[in-house]
């Protein structure tokens, strides 16, 4: 039997917290399908073509290391059906911190209620990491500050690319 683990994220961009959290994540499932949510109300940096791309090349070297396989989809309502279509019975979180914790403990227990066949999994960040977000990766890479310390390298291509003065 496979098993199949699901981690969601906008993963705009992918952050190397995202690929610590992919790299653990690889350890415990057959299959990883990394899920990046689409909102047309948000505006993202990367179009969702660029970030699957992105994802595949951080995430399948990971993956193949520890022998498992990568899916990457789109998708653009609750995480518990996405993840049920995906035949997942893991939903992988990363935390952070106590802030994380607390929310993803509410989600975790949403999304059990609603899919008590689909078990959230936390995994905490590696401490290297645990100050990373993408957010602030936007923001700093934004106004032209070096972001090299917290992304993987064909992220960092894409986003020198995004912010080039021309």
């Amino acid at each position: 039997m496979t098993r199949t683990a699901f981690y969601t994220g906008s993963f705009d961009p992918v952050t190397n917290g995202h690929a610590d959290v992919i790299a653990a994540a690889a350890g415990l499932c057959d299959r990883l399908v990394v899920a990046i949510g689409v909102h047309p109300g948000k505006a993202p940096l990367l179009p969702v073509e660029q970030r699957a791309d992105l994802v595949r090349a951080v995430a399948s070297p990971l993956l193949a290391a520890k022998g498992a396989v990568l899916d990457v989809v789109t998708f653009d309502d609750l995480a518990v059906d996405a993840a049920r279509r995906a035949g997942a019975t893991l939903i992988i979180r990363g935390l952070r911190d106590g802030t994380d914790l607390d929310y993803e403990m509410q989600m975790a227990g949403m999304n059990g209620t609603m899919a008590p066949d689909v078990q959230t999994v936390f995994l905490p960040a590696s401490p290297g990491v645990r100050h990373i977000t993408a957010t602030l990766v936007r923001q700093i890479a934004a106004m032209g500050g070096d972001v090299s310390a917290f992304v993987p390298p064909p992220v960092l291509a894409a986003l020198k690319a995004r912010f080039a003065k021309g």
